[in-house]
């Protein structure tokens, strides 16, 4: 397994790293293609596939210089555009994964992400309240969960973990979901004393 250098940096010299873990690929990569924008992406693909090939059916009207099948070249990669975004986000998860690591201390959890930026948190059990278990439909097929941590500021459970900037900290699509759940819960009883 790869570390993430700069993840490791932030750990205090004398901290122990109890748990360290990487997203399951393939939870991490079925999550990213099986979002709310594939639908839309499908429809979207359907309906252009729908005009291009009517368009070419019927042969498309030529002059004397190129401009008009340039034109519907451009306006269709154009309008595909929410078929790109789509396709984008699913090709940009790998890069995601790669800089996706989660470490649990004696002192509290760390997490690293992001694929063009980089974003490195750390939560110390002090400021997080208590964790919760999710597992969704793909979650569940592979046996994988994720475990959320709330701060003290009122998150929400489970936000969209890959859209937002949530003050809690989620570590996601991990096989020993359970066990990392009540390492930190029994870590959050001893620092709460």
């Amino acid at each position: 397994m790869s570390h993430n250098q700069t993840l490791y940096n932030m750990l205090d010299d004398n901290e122990e790293i109890l748990w360290s873990g990487k997203p399951n690929l393939k939870c991490f990569i079925l999550e990213s293609i099986f979002n709310p924008l594939l639908p839309f992406a499908i429809i979207w693909a359907l309906f252009d596939a729908f005009f291009i090939g009517a368009l070419f059916h019927k042969g498309v009207p030529t002059t004397q210089t190129p401009v008009l099948p340039i034109f519907f070249i451009g306006f269709f990669a154009l309008h595909l555009m929410p078929v790109w975004i789509y396709l984008g986000g699913v090709l940009f998860s790998f890069l995601k994964y790669k800089h996706t690591e989660f470490l649990v201390t004696e002192k509290g959890v760390y997490v690293s992400g992001g694929f063009f930026s980089r974003t490195y948190q750390h939560k110390s059990f002090a400021e997080l309240a208590p964790a919760s278990i999710h597992q969704g439909m793909i979650d569940q097929f592979l046996g994988v969960g994720d475990v959320f941590f709330p701060t003290h500021q009122n998150d929400t459970p489970f936000p969209n973990r890959r859209n937002s900037r949530p003050s809690g900290i989620t570590i996601c699509d991990i096989p020993d979901y359970q066990e990392v759940y009540n390492l930190v819960k029994e870590l959050q009883q001893k620092h709460s004393i």
